[in-house]
């Protein structure tokens, strides 16, 4: 039986922790919260409601798991848990430090039966209670050990603080995400999970889990890499974010009397991934972010939003959101000529564009899909070449632009018929097909020689400044080429693709490169750590687009979220409106036939840009709000907010339904952080009994608003809104 002999207490920036040293002297994390582990019996010793069986058997900081051990104790069937050599490391050393970001702790544990050493890194940025945690394992033995799985993030007891049933105070809320379908929130409870308490009076253990995974190159096809678990009795909420371009997995389930969470890049059992660990050799898992606040989603997504920026790459475009004109979005979708481009490049320039970006087709005539991959410019389209409607758009007063997919080689691109297998993802003997592409292994220095040949020209020749780099294909598992299995091939690749991003940034620092991967479909922060701008999604229906630019801010921070706005053909005034305030609380990626617009809409839409320029200042440090929730895709009102000292912007939309009015909370949008973390010693209610709030329609100022009417509940905390019109939107500005 276990007994704890050490206690280790850490509290740094809102974040509490406790660890345990036992007599076996294994290390034990038993708490990590929002709220400070408080028994203490009276010779200053922690005390736990665990027992010594039980404590024996969990609580590890890491799992991971080696080919060839036995796994005791549990029912545990395919769950990362009870791993070996995970439930046999011994605690070795804690160096705990400080460094330019905050303080960072380093774990050392050990197993002596095979070798394997973990080191544990914990960092803690200040100003935000959200660590970023990874693991080395290291072979210090003398046998090749087969690792199977590791997690990056492990923590059991994710229920224990509070009296009453996880089946009543527990939630889950994630993300489904897929083409055209991004962001779309959902918050379960743990009996909706599948994981009711169904042995109340005894030991629970079960062979289910509940998971989010993905598995392959498109990182975000069906979920975000993300979520929020919220103790609703204890008022503590945990959320995380998985910061891999590729195969992770997030596991929830329970482990004798305790539910667990565990995070984890690729595995072998979801993504037929191990590697081969020689001695003397090291691994290193994917990192992830994991931090604590009250049961309030919107406080963690603030806290989660500042910790994004401070470890994103520092860089010109978050510092001054540049508003950009992309002709592909119902407008040239992929066929664009000179004739075409150059009034769209007076008009642009007219409304108030700075950026202008010229999308899919340029490099080739005709069909270009399958023939994709050598990047040269296409005479048919632009006989004098691209560099002259490059140098017209600079003429303009803006910075050109192009679109590339250098990850991919069309089947019928004749470099691609020439060049080895080597160059490409390969399983059994074969290349690896989807949508007639080739996928391109970034571990090649042909490759590498390739791709920088085409990053050198584009902005050399074609002299472009910024760059919308998609991605259309998912390659599935993995290459064999040159790896222990495919997943860790796969995983070489996308380490590889992030160093040679890393080196172009040094190359080209102020190149603007857009991450688009058919839209929003590698939103994480392994990539929007280096990219400054993400596309969002490729929705063409602007009234659907509301529930993406709404939820947007949780998957990441709006100074980076790339929201179209595209004015249709056919449409009216407040078709446009609708259009612009999709994304003036984001990042304004405008499209859509501008020349074609009446005087009166392109009015509207050159004022929308005007304002947006007013408020990004704003934008790059706000935090986000939903006072009616989450946006849902059947929803038929929807509002979302940035929050910033003094300020919150509110945008609200109609999509049809029964009811023309609306009541928003608004207690809640009053920002009251000074610094950094929440300030509990003053709500929303209290700055509204002690400021002067004034609510006003910022966008449009004056336009249609007798489809409008608002009214400042200050005795219930609530705007009162009215549209009049079953498809319109507004935005409001909240000063105090």
């Amino acid at each position: 039986m276990a007994h704890i002999k050490k206690w280790i207490p850490i509290d740094e920036d809102g974040v509490h922790l406790l660890f345990g040293v036992t007599d076996e002297n294994q290390l034990k994390l038993l708490h990590f919260s929002s709220n400070p582990y408080g028994e203490i019996d009276e010779n200053g010793q922690f005390m736990t409601k665990e027992t010594e069986q039980f404590i024996e058997e969990g609580f590890q900081l890491v799992q991971v798991n080696f080919s060839g051990y036995n796994r005791p104790y549990e029912k545990h069937g395919n769950k990362h848990i009870v791993t070996a050599p995970g439930y046999m490391l011994h605690f070795t050393d804690m160096q705990d430090e400080e460094n330019a970001a905050g303080r960072r702790l380093i774990i050392t544990q050990k197993d002596m039966v095979t070798g394997a050493r973990v080191v544990s890194h914990m960092q803690f940025y200040r100003g935000t209670s959200t660590i970023r945690m990874y693991h080395d394992i290291i072979n210090d033995g003398n046998e090749e050990q087969t690792l199977e799985y590791i997690s990056s993030f492990y923590y059991l007891g994710i229920e224990k603080e509070g009296e009453e049933s996880s089946d009543t105070k527990m939630s889950l809320t994630y993300a489904c995400h897929g083409w055209q379908k991004e962001m779309n929130f959902r918050t379960v409870s743990f009996p909706e999970m599948g994981l009711s308490q169904t042995q109340p009076t005894v030991t629970q253990r079960t062979s289910s889990t509940f998971e989010l995974t993905n598995t392959g190159n498109w990182s975000t096809k069906r979920y975000l890499p993300m979520g929020y678990l919220e103790n609703k009795e204890a008022d503590t909420g945990l959320y995380w974010q998985i910061e891999h371009n590729g195969s992770w997995h997030t596991e929830i389930s329970d482990e004798n009397d305790h539910f667990y969470v565990a995070l984890s890049g690729p595995t072998e059992v979801q993504s037929h991934w191990f590697k081969q660990l020689k001695p003397g050799e090291c691994f290193t898992t994917v990192p992830v972010a994991v931090g604590v606040s009250n049961a309030d989603f919107d406080t963690a997504m603030g806290q989660l939003t500042r910790y994004r920026r401070q470890i994103r790459r520092k860089n010109a475009d978050n510092e001054n959101l540049p508003v950009i004109f992309n002709d592909y979005m119902n407008c040239l979708f992929g066929d664009p000529t000179t004739e075409k481009e150059l009034p769209l490049i007076d008009a642009a320039a007219e409304i108030g564009c700075e950026y202008y970006v010229i999308d899919a087709g340029w490099y080739a005539s005709g069909q270009w899909w399958d023939s994709v991959g050598e990047w040269q410019q296409s005479k048919e389209r632009f006989p004098n070449g691209i560099e002259e409607v490059t140098d017209y758009i600079r003429k303009k007063g803006m910075v050109p632009g192009l679109w590339l997919e250098l990850e991919v080689m069309g089947i019928h691109c004749e470099k691609a018929k020439n060049a080895p297998d080597d160059w490409f993802f390969v399983r059994h003997g074969k290349r690896v097909f989807d949508r007639s592409r080739y996928q391109l292994d970034f571990r090649n220095l042909e490759v590498l020689k390739h791709v920088n040949e085409v990053v050198d020209r584009v902005v050399n020749q074609y002299h472009v400044g910024y760059i919308k780099m998609d991605y259309n294909m998912e390659p599935g598992i993995g290459t064999e080429i040159n790896a222990d299995s495919v997943g860790q091939g796969m995983l070489e690749h996308e380490r590889a693709y992030l160093a040679w991003l890393d080196e172009i940034f040094k190359k080209y620092p102020e190149l603007v490169i857009e991450n688009c991967s058919s839209g929003g479909l590698r939103t994480d922060y392994a990539m929007l750590s280096r990219y400054s701008i993400q596309s969002t999604s490729d929705q063409e229906d602007y009234r659907n687009y509301a529930t993406i630019a709404a939820n947007a801010v949780a998957g990441l921070t709006p100074e980076q979220a790339a929201v179209w706005s595209y004015p249709m053909r056919n449409g009216d005034q407040e078709e446009t409106i609708y259009n612009m305030v999709n994304a003036l609380l984001l990042r304004i990626h405008q499209s859509g036939h501008i020349v074609e617009l009446s005087q009166a809409r392109k009015e509207l839409v050159k004022e929308g840009i005007a304002y947006y320029k007013r408020i990004r200042s704003d934008i790059k440090k706000a935090v986000p709000g939903w006072p009616l929730g989450l946006a849902g895709s059947l929803d038929s009102w929807l509002a979302a907010a940035l929050k910033t000292e003094g300020k919150t912007y509110l945008a609200v939309w109609r999509r049809y339904g029964d009811t023309d009015t609306c009541e928003i909370p608004l207690e809640k949008m009053i920002d009251t952080c000074s610094n950094g973390l929440d300030n509990e010693s003053m709500d929303g209610k209290a700055v509204w009994e002690e400021r002067k709030v004034t609510v006003l329609v910022a966008y449009p100022e004056e336009v249609l608003q007798e489809n409008l009417e608002y009214e400042l509940d200050r005795e219930r905390l609530c705007l009162k809104v009215t549209f009049k019109r079953e498809v319109m939107a507004r935005l409001f500005e909240i000063t105090y």
